[in-house]
């Protein structure tokens, strides 16, 4: 049986991620023919994130892995996608924005052999979407719009959460930004290594239930301009 990777970065999120790996693990797979495993990288948290997550260490499918010193987002994604050892990998943020029952959506391309990678856009199709922040989803669209100009893709939503996988693909790649630059930074890499082989890149609509800053939402504008400073790096 194939198996999926699910690589869970967290950072203090002790509110939210007990539910979270809870409802991650109620996802039936079994149509899709797929086990699974779920890899938790907790990086460096100052909350009980982590005594949190101690209810979960015995679980069969579960691996928990500590980051001694606070590294970012990125550097949490690196850690989990060197330990994973399924066929395919799914990024799942901690909090609550994404529906992990999504997952079967956002799979389907890859397991009918028609996709190599699949986004999920929060801007196309998709069921329930939180109506919050203007400017911050008008950020999200113009650095969409800019790294498709230079990675020469048609993305509706480049920065999401929910992206998917074959492994092979993944260990094809380099990567090098820790925080929230790995975005555009996978968004790049992905592009270029499509123009040399055959990566098949899809997208599916996905609904979102986003944060508010007052309920432990993080990235910021510095990080959109790290993300511009990124597209450009990753790109040229």
């Amino acid at each position: 049986m194939k198996k999926l990777s699910i690589v869970i970065p967290v950072y203090n999120e002790e509110k939210f991620v007990q539910e979270l790996v809870t409802t991650v693990l109620g996802v039936d797979l079994s149509s899709l023919g797929l086990g699974r495993e779920i890899i938790i990288v907790n990086d460096a948290s100052t909350d009980k994130t982590l005594e949190s997550l101690k209810v979960f260490e015995s679980h069969a499918d579960i691996r928990i892995i500590s980051h001694t010193i606070n590294q970012g987002k990125g550097a949490a994604l690196h850690t989990g996608f060197a330990a994973a050892s399924g066929d395919f990998v799914v990024i799942q943020d901690a909090d609550l924005e994404y529906d992990p029952h999504e997952y079967l959506r956002l799979l389907k391309p890859i397991i009918d052999d028609k996709a190599d990678v699949v986004y999920g856009s929060r801007f196309t199709g998709g069921d329930a979407h939180r109506v919050l922040y203007f400017w911050h989803s008008v950020g999200n669209k113009f650095l969409t719009v800019l790294s498709n100009m230079f990675s020469d893709l048609n993305l509706t939503d480049m920065e999401t959460c929910y992206k998917a996988f074959r492994t092979e693909i993944l260990r094809k790649i380099t990567l090098e930004e820790k925080r929230f630059g790995f975005e555009p930074e996978i968004t790049a890499k992905i592009a270029k290594l499509a123009k040399r082989e055959r990566v098949r890149i899809f997208e599916v609509g996905i609904s979102y239930y986003g944060r508010t800053y007052q309920e432990g939402k993080k990235i910021g504008a510095k990080d959109g301009l790290r993300a511009i400073w990124c597209i450009l790096k990753y790109n040229l």
